[in-house]
């Protein structure tokens, strides 16, 4: 399916058609530590008669599965403030397949940069517990606000205001990792001639073997990375839940280095959110189209840059994406 995502400026307009105002920093703190008894049922919930919980539009949970096959559970809330009635942010709830349950408040879009800062903190630490959680969040949000993923995957610096090199090497950070020809996986960095890496015909997708020949090496410098982020989704729906099947790719290279769409060649740089790469599956290894649903652009500090040279063919794979050689 495809996965279109509006630009920012939807995000302001919705929020403040909502009646909106900022999040103070010790609500944040707050209400971090409200929980819902019962999410199947309550869905307008108050706290210290001064916040009210309100199931977000109604809508009907998320059970999302993804490439470990395990079923975990996303709920939103609208975190309004009961004196003013003005909606402060939105709080989520992640149940995993076991019944832990975890919690984010995610503040409004005009809130002090600060407590933003400890949102993106809090949602990375249930990150490194929950594996690809972000991943499934950032899904979530999309579907349900459709304008933003709010730079999850880049902890929300402002990357504009980052300085990255941009020059004429065409390589990617040394912990991406190439698929081998028996199916394992290799970090890019400790890539030796003569091994043999997995490559796919651009045009006929016929999978193929090829042999480096070379692994080329770039002085180490503050380089500028673009980082995508394409997924592949199924939904289906019923009257209690939106079921979801969720496999996603994170790759990371120089703005110039070159990748096949499924409209053309393009660089990194040049791809565009709803683009559509092709991918790896991790379980079938067939390949199918994964859509781009977000794309970063920041600094990637001070590192030594990789590309492969091979004996033949025009592709390889990195991260489980199909990658052009320059």
């Amino acid at each position: 399916m495809r996965i279109y995502i509006l630009p920012f400026l939807l995000l302001i307009t919705c929020q403040l058609s909502a009646q909106t105002r900022p999040m103070r920093a010790e609500e944040y703190d707050k209400c971090k530590t409200f929980t819902v008894k019962d999410l199947d049922n309550d869905t307008y919930v108050k706290f210290n008669n001064a916040y009210v919980l309100d199931r977000y539009e109604m809508r009907k949970p998320y059970i999302i599965t993804g490439d470990d096959g395990l079923k975990k559970r996303i709920d939103l809330y609208r975190l309004v403030a009961k004196d003013s009635m003005l909606d402060i942010g939105t709080m989520i709830f992640y149940t995993n397949e076991k019944g832990k349950l975890y919690s984010a408040v995610m503040p409004i879009f005009n809130t002090n940069p600060e407590i933003w800062n400890k949102y993106f903190e809090d949602i990375h630490a249930i990150d490194k517990e929950e594996r690809n959680f972000v991943l499934k969040l950032s899904y979530v949000l999309s579907k349900e606000f459709s304008f933003q993923l709010y730079k999850s995957m880049n902890g929300g610096k402002d990357v504009k205001g980052e300085s990255g090199t941009y020059g004429t090497d065409i390589c990617f950070p040394g912990d991406q990792l190439v698929t081998l020809a028996d199916g394992s996986q290799k970090e890019l960095r400790n890539i030796v001639i003569g091994d043999k890496i997995s490559s796919l015909d651009a045009e006929t997708h016929q999978p193929d073997i090829v042999t480096v020949k070379e692994l080329t090496v770039h002085t180490p410098k503050n380089y500028a990375i673009t980082q995508l982020l394409v997924m592949n989704a199924t939904q289906t729906d019923n009257l209690t839940a939106h079921t979801v099947t969720l496999s996603g790719k994170i790759l990371k290279a120089t703005p110039n280095h070159p990748v096949q769409t499924v409209s053309g060649k393009k660089t990194i740089g040049e791809v565009a959110t709803g683009d559509e790469l092709l991918c790896m599956d991790d379980k079938t290894k067939a390949f199918r189209t994964y859509t781009v649903i977000n794309k970063t652009e920041s600094a990637g500090g001070l590192q030594p840059v990789y590309n492969i040279v091979t004996d033949k063919g025009s592709t390889f794979i990195m991260n489980e994406v199909m990658v052009l050689q320059k």
